[in-house]
C-alpha cells in the first residue's frame, strides 16, 4: 500500500501524490509504473535523497522539473505537457512536496491537452487543495493563453 499524503490515481495509467517514500518506491513497478516524475525542489523539507538513483536503479525513468512554490513558470508547464504526452498511456506516477504543485499541473494538462471538462479535469486537485492566489493567478494565465 502506498503511503504517501494525497495519492490519488487519475487514469489507469496515471497517479499523483505528494512524495512517496523509499518504500512508496519500491510497490512502483507492482503497479506496472515505467516513469517518475517529481515537481519538487531537490531542498524540499521531506525530499526523498537520491531519489533519482532509486527510481533509476529499477529500471524506471526519471525527470524532475523543480517548481519554486512561489514562482510556478510556464516553461516548466510546457515541459511537463511534453513529457505527459510523451508518456501518456504509460504508468506514470507524477508527484511532488504535498501534490499541490502536482494537482494544478495535472488538472492544466487534462483542460488544455486532453481537452476535458471542468468537471473531470478538476479531480484530484480539488481534493487536495484550494489554490492560493499565486496559484490561482498561474492558472487563470495558463488557461488565458490558450484561449
Amino acid at each position: 500500500m502506498i503511503e504517501a499524503i494525497n495519492t490519488h490515481q487519475v487514469f489507469d495509467w496515471l497517479w499523483t501524490s505528494g512524495q512517496p517514500s523509499e518504500a512508496d518506491i519500491l510497490q512502483f513497478p507492482r503497479l506496472g509504473i515505467e516513469t517518475v516524475i517529481n515537481l519538487a525542489l531537490p531542498s524540499s523539507a521531506n525530499a526523498l535523497p537520491r531519489e533519482a538513483e532509486i527510481v533509476t536503479g529499477m529500471d524506471m525513468n526519471y525527470f524532475q522539473i523543480p517548481v519554486v512554490w512561489e514562482f510556478p513558470d510556464h516553461d516548466q508547464l510546457r515541459l511537463f505537457f511534453q513529457l505527459m504526452n510523451m508518456f501518456q498511456g504509460t504508468p506514470t506516477w507524477v508527484h511532488c512536496a504535498k501534490n499541490m504543485r502536482v494537482s494544478v499541473f495535472v488538472y492544466l494538462y487534462r483542460k488544455l491537452h486532453l481537452h476535458e471538462a471542468d468537471e473531470a479535469a478538476i479531480f484530484p486537485l480539488r481534493e487536495v487543495w484550494q489554490p492560493d492566489n499565486v496559484w490561482r493567478r498561474f492558472i487563470d494565465e495558463a488557461l488565458s493563453r490558450r484561449k
